[in-house]
């Protein structure tokens, strides 16, 4: 039992990782700005999903933005969290290209606010949110943490690539102990409104078309949300260590003499975008009208995670196959929705 800090906790992956976090005891509080990038209503029902699921537990809500130092410091002056698990950030490759100081404000400006708060209050673990796509341009499948990723194509992209170099900074210079995630297409019940599965099937139930971007050419790794969270709450329970004896002729890219660790987390089993369709249609009853595009700009044909490293450290192997999630997901869609 700990006090955790969930930051985005009103996001898809923020609201589930609280609600494991409180039904195994710990007191979480969460924060979140609620901004508008997509419907704010869906956030706020996400925070009462978790008092609804946990009533009477250890849970508080706050409405505050990273981007907000002072209130930030004065949070964690208050509370004293034991570690914290960082999901808050301005999502979305493409929108990145809209609106690229957004990313700066929370990505950045943001994670910078993190990293000092639990610096000087001595925060026993920073799990934070970092993507698959900081693989950007590479090709050589699978994925894996030991690979380079100095080639972002997108905005996006670029600021996890950030964090992550920002974490190591603070490892080393302050032996903050960090993990870093990459997040493989995680899908399940209260989902993003921007991702592939809500958009397929709000188009299919609704008879409108589909934008299927390269043509359908592209594979996902598609990874189920209750997968995602036991990945989170596994890490979150093995701080890394500092490693003396780290080969620097030799430098791994995904650990190091500091307490700083960097590991996939995804179902490894990429499937192809037609496939993904099909199995909505499925699910749905319905088919599906396409609509094929070009590849869309910062976008990539193909994601696949190497996992092995996560599993090795935390005995958590992703399980769910994209029929159940799917099933999964398309029953609370029509409950939500209403459809």
């Amino acid at each position: 039992m700990s006090k955790v800090l969930v930051t985005g906790a009103a996001g898809f992956i923020g609201m589930h990782v609280c609600l494991s976090l409180l039904q195994r005891g710990d007191t979480v509080v969460g924060i979140d700005n609620l901004n508008d990038y997509y419907d704010p209503q869906l956030k706020k029902d996400r925070i009462a999903h978790i008092g609804t699921q946990c009533p009477g537990a250890a849970f508080r809500f706050e409405l505050l933005d990273i981007g907000d130092n002072a209130a930030l410091q004065a949070l964690f002056d208050r509370e004293q969290f034991d570690s914290v698990v960082h999901l808050a950030a301005q999502a979305g490759v493409r929108y990145s290209l809209q609106n690229p100081h957004a990313y700066v404000h929370s990505n950045l400006a943001g994670f910078v606010n993190m990293l000092e708060a639990c610096r000087h209050h001595k925060t026993g673990h920073l799990v934070y949110a970092s993507s698959s796509s900081v693989y950007g341009g590479n090709v050589r499948m699978p994925f894996s943490e030991e690979d380079a990723v100095d080639h972002p194509v997108s905005l996006y992209a670029a600021t996890k690539k950030a964090n992550e170099l920002m974490a190591h900074t603070y490892s080393h210079l302050y032996g903050l102990p960090t993990t870093g995630l990459r997040f493989f297409t995680v899908y399940g019940p209260w989902g993003r409104p921007d991702m592939a599965p809500m958009l397929f099937t709000r188009a299919i139930l609704a008879g409108e078309p589909i934008k299927v971007f390269n043509h359908g050419k592209m594979q996902r790794d598609f990874t189920y949300i209750d997968d995602i969270v036991k990945g989170v709450i596994a890490t979150l329970d093995k701080p890394p260590q500092a490693q003396p004896d780290f080969d620097r002729q030799d430098p791994s890219a995904a650990s190091s003499w500091a307490p700083y660790r960097v590991f996939n987390i995804g179902n490894s089993e990429p499937v192809a975008l037609m496939d993904f369709i099909q199995t909505i249609e499925t699910a749905l009853g319905c088919k599906a009208k396409l609509d094929l595009q070009p590849m869309a700009p910062g976008d990539v044909a193909a994601t696949y995670a190497s996992v092995e490293a996560l599993t090795d450290w935390t005995g958590v192997r992703s399980h769910t196959d994209l029929a159940t999630g799917i099933g999964h997901f398309t029953s609370w869609y029509r409950a939500y929705f209403k459809g």
